[in-house]
C-alpha cells in the first residue's frame, strides 16, 4: 500500500490517499459537470481517503438524484474528489491534485458514459 498526498491550488484542502495497485480505474467522464472540470479520476474505497488539513474548507455541490457529493475548495475552487453515485462506498479523486503526477503523462485514459447513466438516474 502506497500514500499519496494531494491538495487543492491553494493548499487550504490536503489529502491523503491510500493507493493498492496504482491510480486504479483512471477514467474522465463525460456528464455535465465532469465534461466541465475535465479532470482524470480515479477511485478508491472510501476509507481510503483522509482529509488531513481543510475539511472546514471544503464545499459540497449536489444536483439531479444528490447522490454523488462533489468536493472542492471554498477558497481556489479546485475539485478534489467525489464520493460516487454509481458506486457509494468510494471516493474519485482528482488524480491532478496528487504530488509530483501530470495527468498528461498517464497515456490515454478511459472516457466514463456519465451522460447516458444521468439520464437515468444521474451521474
Amino acid at each position: 500500500m502506497e500514500t499519496r498526498t494531494g491538495s487543492c491550488h491553494c493548499g487550504a484542502v490536503v489529502f491523503e490517499v491510500d493507493l493498492e495497485d496504482g491510480f486504479e480505474n483512471l477514467r474522465r467522464c463525460n456528464c455535465s459537470l465532469c465534461r466541465r472540470k475535465g479532470a482524470v479520476m480515479a477511485s478508491v474505497p472510501l476509507e481510503r481517503l483522509r482529509i488531513v488539513r481543510g475539511e472546514d474548507k471544503l464545499a459540497l455541490y449536489q444536483w439531479n438524484t444528490r447522490r454523488a457529493r462533489h468536493y472542492f475548495c471554498s477558497a481556489c475552487g479546485i475539485y478534489t474528489h467525489h464520493q460516487r453515485r454509481s458506486k457509494p462506498t468510494e471516493y474519485g479523486f482528482n488524480v491532478a491534485c496528487i504530488e509530483g503526477v501530470d495527468p498528461g503523462a498517464l497515456g490515454p485514459v478511459a472516457m466514463g458514459d456519465g451522460a447516458a447513466q444521468s439520464l437515468v438516474g444521474g451521474p
